[in-house]
Protein backbone atom coordinates (compact mmCIF):
# COMPACT_ATOMS: atom_id res chain seq x y z
CA UNK A 1 0.00 0.00 0.00
CA UNK A 2 1.26 3.53 -0.84
CA UNK A 3 1.52 6.07 1.48
CA UNK A 4 0.57 4.22 4.93
CA UNK A 5 3.05 6.84 7.10
CA UNK A 6 0.19 9.12 6.24
CA UNK A 7 -2.88 7.05 6.98
CA UNK A 8 -4.10 7.18 10.83
CA UNK A 9 -4.28 3.93 13.25
CA UNK A 10 -8.30 2.82 12.70
CA UNK A 11 -7.36 2.93 8.55
CA UNK A 12 -3.87 0.95 9.04
CA UNK A 13 -5.34 -1.72 11.01
CA UNK A 14 -8.01 -2.31 8.99
CA UNK A 15 -5.63 -3.30 6.32
CA UNK A 16 -2.28 -4.60 7.77
CA UNK A 17 -1.49 -7.86 7.63
CA UNK A 18 -3.74 -8.68 4.37
CA UNK A 19 -2.67 -9.86 1.03
CA UNK A 20 -5.92 -10.11 -1.04
CA UNK A 21 -3.81 -10.68 -4.46
CA UNK A 22 -2.10 -13.87 -2.99
CA UNK A 23 -4.88 -15.20 -1.55
CA UNK A 24 -7.49 -15.76 -4.30
CA UNK A 25 -8.59 -12.34 -3.90
CA UNK A 26 -9.53 -13.55 -0.36
CA UNK A 27 -10.38 -10.23 1.96
CA UNK A 28 -8.84 -12.34 5.07
CA UNK A 29 -5.99 -14.65 4.71
CA UNK A 30 -7.42 -17.86 5.65
CA UNK A 31 -6.01 -19.93 8.49
CA UNK A 32 -2.97 -22.02 7.32
CA UNK A 33 -3.40 -25.41 9.40
CA UNK A 34 0.26 -26.72 8.18
CA UNK A 35 3.26 -28.95 9.55
CA UNK A 36 4.75 -30.19 6.52
CA UNK A 37 5.80 -28.02 4.34
CA UNK A 38 7.13 -29.89 1.00
CA UNK A 39 9.70 -28.73 -1.46
CA UNK A 40 9.67 -29.46 -5.09
CA UNK A 41 13.34 -29.90 -5.82
CA UNK A 42 16.70 -31.02 -3.86
CA UNK A 43 17.71 -26.98 -4.37
CA UNK A 44 14.97 -25.80 -2.37
CA UNK A 45 15.32 -28.12 -0.08
CA UNK A 46 18.57 -27.14 1.01
CA UNK A 47 18.43 -23.25 0.36
CA UNK A 48 19.02 -21.45 3.79
CA UNK A 49 16.33 -18.81 5.37
CA UNK A 50 17.97 -17.44 7.96
CA UNK A 51 15.55 -15.03 8.25
CA UNK A 52 12.92 -17.15 8.74
CA UNK A 53 10.90 -15.42 5.94
CA UNK A 54 10.01 -18.38 3.76
CA UNK A 55 7.55 -21.27 4.93
CA UNK A 56 9.80 -23.89 5.50
CA UNK A 57 7.96 -26.19 8.58
CA UNK A 58 4.85 -25.05 9.78
CA UNK A 59 6.53 -24.30 13.37
CA UNK A 60 8.75 -21.82 12.25
CA UNK A 61 6.04 -19.92 10.23
CA UNK A 62 3.17 -19.87 8.13
CA UNK A 63 1.24 -17.35 5.88
CA UNK A 64 -0.54 -17.29 8.79
CA UNK A 65 2.07 -16.27 11.42
CA UNK A 66 4.00 -14.17 8.85
CA UNK A 67 1.11 -11.80 8.50
CA UNK A 68 -0.06 -11.39 12.40
CA UNK A 69 3.83 -10.92 13.13
CA UNK A 70 3.92 -8.40 10.29
CA UNK A 71 0.80 -6.59 11.11
CA UNK A 72 2.02 -6.28 15.11
CA UNK A 73 5.39 -4.82 14.34
CA UNK A 74 3.64 -2.13 12.39
CA UNK A 75 1.49 -1.07 14.38
CA UNK A 76 3.97 -0.99 17.00
CA UNK A 77 6.59 0.34 15.54
CA UNK A 78 9.03 -2.36 15.64
CA UNK A 79 11.34 -3.98 13.13
CA UNK A 80 9.60 -7.70 13.47
CA UNK A 81 7.29 -9.82 15.96
CA UNK A 82 7.72 -13.25 17.09
CA UNK A 83 3.79 -14.86 17.52
CA UNK A 84 3.54 -16.94 20.61
CA UNK A 85 0.91 -19.48 22.03
CA UNK A 86 -0.27 -16.81 24.83
CA UNK A 87 1.13 -13.88 26.02
CA UNK A 88 2.75 -15.71 29.16
CA UNK A 89 4.49 -17.27 26.34
CA UNK A 90 5.97 -13.97 24.69
CA UNK A 91 6.85 -13.12 27.95
CA UNK A 92 9.12 -16.26 29.12
CA UNK A 93 10.36 -16.99 25.58
CA UNK A 94 11.62 -12.83 25.41
CA UNK A 95 13.03 -13.24 28.90
CA UNK A 96 15.03 -16.42 28.34
CA UNK A 97 16.80 -15.03 25.21
CA UNK A 98 18.49 -12.92 27.04
CA UNK A 99 19.24 -14.23 30.55
CA UNK A 100 21.50 -17.27 31.16
CA UNK A 101 22.40 -18.34 34.47
CA UNK A 102 24.31 -16.17 37.13
CA UNK A 103 22.54 -13.37 35.53
CA UNK A 104 20.07 -10.64 36.91
CA UNK A 105 17.02 -9.58 36.40
CA UNK A 106 14.83 -6.29 37.65
CA UNK A 107 10.98 -7.02 37.59
CA UNK A 108 8.56 -4.53 38.48
CA UNK A 109 6.77 -5.00 41.50
CA UNK A 110 3.60 -5.01 39.65
CA UNK A 111 4.12 -7.65 37.03
CA UNK A 112 1.60 -10.11 35.92
CA UNK A 113 1.56 -12.95 38.14
CA UNK A 114 2.01 -15.86 36.30
CA UNK A 115 5.31 -13.48 35.14
CA UNK A 116 6.49 -13.46 38.38
CA UNK A 117 5.95 -17.04 38.79
CA UNK A 118 8.14 -17.65 36.19
CA UNK A 119 10.99 -15.67 38.19
CA UNK A 120 10.66 -17.44 41.06
CA UNK A 121 10.53 -20.56 39.44
CA UNK A 122 11.95 -21.39 36.06
CA UNK A 123 14.47 -18.37 36.29
CA UNK A 124 15.42 -19.07 39.97
CA UNK A 125 16.28 -22.97 39.21
CA UNK A 126 18.04 -22.11 36.28
CA UNK A 127 21.01 -19.12 38.68
CA UNK A 128 19.20 -16.29 37.24
CA UNK A 129 18.05 -14.05 40.56
CA UNK A 130 15.20 -11.60 39.99
CA UNK A 131 14.93 -8.42 42.16
CA UNK A 132 11.26 -6.96 42.09
CA UNK A 133 12.00 -2.66 41.93
CA UNK A 134 9.36 -0.26 42.88
CA UNK A 135 7.33 0.82 39.82
CA UNK A 136 7.62 4.15 40.37
CA UNK A 137 11.23 3.82 40.68
CA UNK A 138 11.89 6.20 37.40
CA UNK A 139 15.57 6.92 36.53
CA UNK A 140 16.33 5.54 40.00
CA UNK A 141 16.44 2.19 38.49
CA UNK A 142 19.97 3.12 38.11
CA UNK A 143 20.63 2.48 41.26
CA UNK A 144 20.01 -1.29 41.19
CA UNK A 145 21.33 -2.36 38.04
CA UNK A 146 24.19 -4.00 38.77
CA UNK A 147 27.17 -5.66 36.40
CA UNK A 148 25.19 -8.62 35.82
CA UNK A 149 21.93 -7.12 35.48
CA UNK A 150 20.91 -8.31 31.47
CA UNK A 151 17.10 -7.20 31.54
CA UNK A 152 14.70 -4.93 32.78
CA UNK A 153 11.16 -5.88 32.77
CA UNK A 154 8.03 -2.86 33.33
CA UNK A 155 4.41 -3.30 33.09
CA UNK A 156 2.62 -0.12 32.49
CA UNK A 157 0.07 0.25 34.19
CA UNK A 158 0.07 -2.42 36.22
CA UNK A 159 -2.77 -5.10 35.48
CA UNK A 160 -3.99 -5.53 39.32
CA UNK A 161 -2.35 -2.19 40.74
CA UNK A 162 -2.34 0.43 38.08
CA UNK A 163 0.62 2.51 38.61
CA UNK A 164 2.18 3.76 35.50
CA UNK A 165 6.02 3.91 35.08
CA UNK A 166 8.53 6.08 33.70
CA UNK A 167 8.70 4.18 30.37
CA UNK A 168 11.86 6.59 29.12
CA UNK A 169 13.47 6.88 32.00
CA UNK A 170 14.05 3.36 32.88
CA UNK A 171 14.74 2.54 29.38
CA UNK A 172 17.36 5.54 29.12
CA UNK A 173 18.82 4.35 32.53
CA UNK A 174 19.01 0.36 31.82
CA UNK A 175 20.42 0.85 28.12
CA UNK A 176 22.96 3.58 29.86
CA UNK A 177 24.55 0.42 31.20
CA UNK A 178 23.92 -2.26 28.68
CA UNK A 179 20.55 -3.93 29.92
CA UNK A 180 17.82 -5.01 27.57
CA UNK A 181 14.53 -3.59 28.26
CA UNK A 182 11.31 -5.33 27.77
CA UNK A 183 7.47 -3.92 28.72
CA UNK A 184 4.55 -5.88 29.14
CA UNK A 185 1.88 -3.83 26.94
CA UNK A 186 -1.48 -5.24 27.04
CA UNK A 187 -3.34 -2.96 28.73
CA UNK A 188 -2.38 -0.10 26.11
CA UNK A 189 -3.16 -2.93 23.26
CA UNK A 190 -0.06 -1.64 21.03
CA UNK A 191 -2.45 1.32 20.37
CA UNK A 192 -2.61 3.94 23.73
CA UNK A 193 1.36 3.33 24.06
CA UNK A 194 4.23 2.92 21.53
CA UNK A 195 7.01 1.64 23.69
CA UNK A 196 9.61 1.09 21.22
CA UNK A 197 9.68 4.88 20.42
CA UNK A 198 10.34 5.33 24.15
CA UNK A 199 13.79 3.27 24.19
CA UNK A 200 12.48 -0.24 24.85
CA UNK A 201 13.75 -2.83 22.89
CA UNK A 202 10.65 -5.20 23.18
CA UNK A 203 7.04 -4.78 23.63
CA UNK A 204 5.08 -7.89 24.43
CA UNK A 205 1.15 -8.36 24.60
CA UNK A 206 -1.02 -11.28 25.17
CA UNK A 207 -2.78 -10.92 22.09
CA UNK A 208 -5.39 -13.10 23.76
CA UNK A 209 -6.89 -9.38 24.89
CA UNK A 210 -7.52 -6.77 23.29
CA UNK A 211 -6.16 -7.92 20.01
CA UNK A 212 -8.37 -11.37 19.88
CA UNK A 213 -11.10 -9.29 21.93
CA UNK A 214 -13.34 -11.97 21.64
CA UNK A 215 -12.19 -14.15 23.99
CA UNK A 216 -11.92 -17.18 21.93
CA UNK A 217 -7.88 -16.84 21.25
CA UNK A 218 -4.73 -17.65 23.04
CA UNK A 219 -2.06 -15.68 21.67
CA UNK A 220 0.87 -13.75 22.58
CA UNK A 221 3.75 -11.67 20.71
CA UNK A 222 6.58 -9.88 20.92
CA UNK A 223 7.45 -6.90 19.09
CA UNK A 224 11.25 -5.91 18.61
CA UNK A 225 13.80 -3.96 17.16
CA UNK A 226 16.42 -5.30 14.78
CA UNK A 227 18.71 -5.87 17.01
CA UNK A 228 16.23 -8.17 19.53
CA UNK A 229 14.33 -9.98 17.24
CA UNK A 230 16.99 -12.71 16.47
CA UNK A 231 17.31 -13.82 20.33
CA UNK A 232 13.83 -13.83 20.34
CA UNK A 233 12.89 -15.70 17.29
CA UNK A 234 15.67 -18.58 17.69
CA UNK A 235 14.90 -19.11 21.19
CA UNK A 236 11.23 -19.15 20.38
CA UNK A 237 12.70 -22.12 17.63
CA UNK A 238 14.51 -23.97 19.71
CA UNK A 239 11.83 -24.49 22.48
CA UNK A 240 9.12 -24.90 19.71
CA UNK A 241 7.02 -22.11 20.84
CA UNK A 242 4.11 -21.24 17.97
CA UNK A 243 0.90 -20.16 18.13
CA UNK A 244 -2.22 -22.30 16.62
CA UNK A 245 -3.44 -21.20 13.39
CA UNK A 246 -7.20 -20.32 14.19
CA UNK A 247 -5.94 -18.51 17.09
CA UNK A 248 -3.79 -16.48 14.69
CA UNK A 249 -6.71 -16.39 12.05
CA UNK A 250 -8.14 -14.88 15.33
CA UNK A 251 -5.93 -12.32 15.60
CA UNK A 252 -5.84 -10.76 12.71
CA UNK A 253 -9.57 -10.43 12.33
CA UNK A 254 -9.49 -8.54 16.03
CA UNK A 255 -7.25 -6.14 14.58
CA UNK A 256 -9.26 -5.06 12.50
CA UNK A 257 -12.15 -3.68 14.77
CA UNK A 258 -9.25 -3.28 17.67
CA UNK A 259 -9.16 1.17 17.78
CA UNK A 260 -13.18 1.31 17.58
CA UNK A 261 -13.50 -1.44 20.81
CA UNK A 262 -10.81 0.17 22.48
CA UNK A 263 -13.02 3.47 21.93
CA UNK A 264 -15.91 1.71 23.91
CA UNK A 265 -13.72 -0.20 26.15
CA UNK A 266 -12.67 3.23 27.06
CA UNK A 267 -15.49 5.56 27.11
CA UNK A 268 -17.45 2.61 29.66
CA UNK A 269 -14.67 1.82 31.93
CA UNK A 270 -14.21 5.78 32.83
CA UNK A 271 -18.10 6.00 33.64
CA UNK A 272 -17.96 2.90 35.32
CA UNK A 273 -14.87 4.45 37.57
CA UNK A 274 -16.71 7.70 38.35
CA UNK A 275 -20.24 6.31 39.26
CA UNK A 276 -17.63 4.03 41.47
CA UNK A 277 -15.96 6.78 42.91
CA UNK A 278 -19.37 8.48 43.98
CA UNK A 279 -20.15 5.14 46.06
CA UNK A 280 -19.80 5.88 49.97
CA UNK A 281 -18.11 2.36 50.14
CA UNK A 282 -15.19 3.46 47.95
CA UNK A 283 -12.07 4.38 49.53
CA UNK A 284 -10.41 4.97 46.13
CA UNK A 285 -10.18 4.44 42.28
CA UNK A 286 -7.29 3.17 40.37
CA UNK A 287 -7.78 4.25 37.24
CA UNK A 288 -4.73 5.46 35.53
CA UNK A 289 -6.71 8.65 33.77
CA UNK A 290 -7.71 9.41 37.82
CA UNK A 291 -5.35 12.46 38.96
CA UNK A 292 -4.75 10.32 42.46
CA UNK A 293 -3.97 6.92 40.29
CA UNK A 294 -0.11 6.51 40.72
CA UNK A 295 1.62 8.06 37.80
CA UNK A 296 -1.24 9.97 36.23
CA UNK A 297 1.20 12.31 35.23
CA UNK A 298 2.87 9.92 33.40
CA UNK A 299 -0.15 8.65 31.52
CA UNK A 300 -0.93 12.29 30.61
CA UNK A 301 2.53 12.57 29.41
CA UNK A 302 3.00 8.90 27.18
CA UNK A 303 -0.22 7.50 26.31
CA UNK A 304 -3.21 8.55 24.18
CA UNK A 305 -5.84 6.79 25.83
CA UNK A 306 -7.04 4.07 28.21
CA UNK A 307 -8.49 0.73 27.90
CA UNK A 308 -11.14 -0.86 29.54
CA UNK A 309 -8.88 -2.55 32.79
CA UNK A 310 -9.33 -0.71 36.24
CA UNK A 311 -9.71 -1.14 39.74
CA UNK A 312 -11.91 0.30 42.64
CA UNK A 313 -11.03 -0.25 46.24
CA UNK A 314 -13.94 -0.88 48.75
CA UNK A 315 -14.27 0.05 52.46
CA UNK A 316 -13.23 -3.49 54.08
CA UNK A 317 -16.16 -5.70 53.75
CA UNK A 318 -16.99 -9.01 54.85
CA UNK A 319 -16.76 -11.64 53.10
CA UNK A 320 -20.44 -12.95 52.90
CA UNK A 321 -21.12 -9.07 52.39
CA UNK A 322 -18.78 -9.55 48.95
CA UNK A 323 -20.46 -12.68 47.88
CA UNK A 324 -23.69 -11.34 48.31
CA UNK A 325 -22.54 -8.52 45.73
CA UNK A 326 -20.31 -10.56 43.06
CA UNK A 327 -22.77 -13.78 43.23
CA UNK A 328 -25.62 -11.49 42.20
CA UNK A 329 -24.00 -9.78 39.33
CA UNK A 330 -25.78 -10.36 35.99
CA UNK A 331 -23.82 -8.64 33.35
CA UNK A 332 -20.24 -8.77 35.58
CA UNK A 333 -18.74 -12.35 35.21
CA UNK A 334 -15.93 -13.75 37.58
CA UNK A 335 -12.71 -14.70 35.61
CA UNK A 336 -9.16 -14.73 35.45
CA UNK A 337 -9.01 -12.44 31.89
CA UNK A 338 -10.18 -9.55 30.22
CA UNK A 339 -9.64 -7.36 27.49
CA UNK A 340 -13.21 -9.70 25.59
CA UNK A 341 -16.47 -7.87 24.49
CA UNK A 342 -17.51 -9.12 28.05
CA UNK A 343 -17.63 -7.02 31.21
CA UNK A 344 -15.46 -8.85 34.42
CA UNK A 345 -15.04 -8.10 38.20
CA UNK A 346 -12.36 -10.30 40.22
CA UNK A 347 -11.58 -9.60 44.07
CA UNK A 348 -7.83 -9.22 44.41
CA UNK A 349 -5.32 -9.42 46.99
CA UNK A 350 -1.77 -7.93 45.56
CA UNK A 351 -0.07 -7.92 49.23
CA UNK A 352 0.32 -10.98 49.01
CA UNK A 353 3.09 -11.41 46.44
CA UNK A 354 4.34 -7.26 46.60
CA UNK A 355 7.48 -7.42 47.78
CA UNK A 356 9.75 -4.17 46.61
CA UNK A 357 6.85 -2.03 47.76
CA UNK A 358 4.43 -3.64 50.19
CA UNK A 359 1.20 -3.62 49.11
CA UNK A 360 -1.17 -1.84 51.77
CA UNK A 361 -4.11 -2.05 51.56
CA UNK A 362 -7.02 -0.11 53.41
CA UNK A 363 -10.12 -2.77 52.00
CA UNK A 364 -11.22 -4.62 49.41
CA UNK A 365 -9.79 -4.46 46.18
CA UNK A 366 -11.90 -5.05 43.38
CA UNK A 367 -10.90 -5.53 39.46
CA UNK A 368 -13.61 -4.39 36.86
CA UNK A 369 -13.47 -5.32 33.08
CA UNK A 370 -15.82 -2.76 31.48
CA UNK A 371 -16.95 -4.75 28.29
CA UNK A 372 -19.05 -3.87 25.06
CA UNK A 373 -22.46 -3.77 26.98
CA UNK A 374 -24.38 -0.72 27.51
CA UNK A 375 -22.47 1.41 30.43
CA UNK A 376 -25.88 1.85 31.81
CA UNK A 377 -26.70 -1.31 32.09
CA UNK A 378 -23.43 -2.41 33.19
CA UNK A 379 -24.20 0.57 36.39
CA UNK A 380 -27.41 -0.82 37.41
CA UNK A 381 -26.58 -4.52 37.81
CA UNK A 382 -23.68 -2.83 40.17
CA UNK A 383 -26.10 -1.02 41.95
CA UNK A 384 -27.78 -3.93 42.70
CA UNK A 385 -24.93 -5.16 43.60
CA UNK A 386 -24.05 -2.75 45.93
CA UNK A 387 -27.82 -2.95 47.95
CA UNK A 388 -27.06 -6.55 48.06
CA UNK A 389 -23.82 -5.40 49.76
CA UNK A 390 -25.26 -3.16 52.25
CA UNK A 391 -28.04 -5.66 53.25
CA UNK A 392 -25.75 -8.43 53.76
CA UNK A 393 -23.17 -5.74 55.89
CA UNK A 394 -25.84 -4.76 57.69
Amino acid sequence: MSGDDDRREATRLAHLGRDPAGHAGAVSIPPYRASTILFQTLAELEARDPDYTGVRYGRLGTPSSHAFETAMAELEGGHRAVACGSGLSAVTTALLAFLKAGDHLLMTDSAYGPTREFCDGELARFGVQTTYYDPLIGAGIASLIRPETRVVFLESPGSVTFEVQDVPAIAAAAKARGCTVMIDNTWAAGVYLKPLSLGVDISIQAATKYVGGHADANLGVAVCTAEAWRPVKDTAVRLGVAAGSEDLFLGLRGLRTLTVRLERHQATALRLAEWLARQPETLRVLHPAFPDCPGHALWKRDFTGASGLFAVELRPQPRAALAAMLDGLALFGMGYSWGGFESLILPQNPGRIRTAVPWRDRGTLLRLHAGLEDADDLIADLDRGFHRLRRAAS
